[in-house]
């Protein structure tokens, strides 16, 4: 169900808690589940957006001199490559086009803190939308839909490295054999469902964090010409701050779901 629409100036705290808001629509009677919307829709326009930018890249691709575009995607992919190569053990073809997508599609939604909040919520506003949270790796379920996706994929690779046998076993018997079986099996699945846990509260807590700091930097900033320019200094300096720990943490997204991926195909 959509939220209504709040009318008067918004206090400091009241502005935060505004821009903190989700689009939030109903799926199914009684609430069955909610969707947040700007999270969705954001996500998969830059996962659109990330295949449009490879695709004018593929478009013109040649041999010979490449182009200035198609020569700066085949450094960056290259890049992602060698870090598969240097990470991942095992024989699967997979491993790189996932660490692809998993890097780029969360830098680009990383990128859009960049963008203050208010260049995307007042047009909005004067749609009728009157929330609308601009970084979907600042929402706790985007980051917990992605980390559970790589939890799966840790399971396919696993049982088709090792058969349902051979998963079943390990997860009974590893570390400490056969006689330490219930220990086992507590420690396996603490540590199996830590991952996808941490994976997902790192990247949300950087980001959910770097956008609180953003917006007290403008709420603080307060008005008249000095409090404006306080504020564009002390926020220009956290964004230079925030173009390193963009990048870095969708690296480190991607670096750790490579290193499970190839944690799980090894024998205990």
């Amino acid at each position: 169900m959509m939220a209504p629409a709040q009318g008067g100036a918004l206090t400091p705290t009241a502005y935060i808690q505004h821009h903190l808001q989700n689009l939030v629509a109903s799926v199914g009677e009684g609430d069955f589940m909610t969707l947040h919307l700007d999270t969705f829709i954001t996500a998969v326009l830059m996962g659109l957006f990330m295949v449009f930018l490879f695709w004018l890249a593929t478009r013109k691709a040649t041999a010979g001199v490449p182009g200035k575009w198609q020569a700066f995607v085949e450094i960056c992919l290259e890049f992602v490559h060698n870090q598969v190569k240097d990470t991942y053990h095992g024989k699967s073809k997979l491993v790189t086009p996932i660490a692809i997508t998993i890097f780029f599609w969360i830098l680009l939604m990383n990128l859009l803190k960049m963008i203050p909040a208010d260049f995307i919520a007042k047009p909005l506003e004067l749609l009728g939308v009157h929330y609308w949270k601009p970084v979907p790796t600042a929402d706790v379920n985007a980051t917990l839909g992605m980390s559970i996706s790589v939890f799966l994929l840790m399971i396919f690779f696993s049982l088709r490295a090792k058969g349902v046998g051979g998963f079943t076993k390990e997860f009974l018997t590893a570390p400490f054999g056969k006689w330490m079986m219930p220990f086992n099996l507590i420690l396996n699945i603490v540590e199996w469902l830590s991952k996808p846990i941490s994976l997902a509260m790192r990247l949300f807590g950087n980001m959910f964090g770097g956008e609180i700091v953003f917006l007290l930097i403008w709420v603080l900033g307060g008005a008249g010409l000095l409090g404006m320019l306080g504020g564009a200094a002390f926020g220009l300096g956290w964004m230079i701050f925030h173009l390193l720990v963009i990048p870095l943490q969708a690296f480190i997204f991607m670096m750790l779901s490579i290193v499970y991926l190839s944690l799980v195909e090894d024998a205990h």
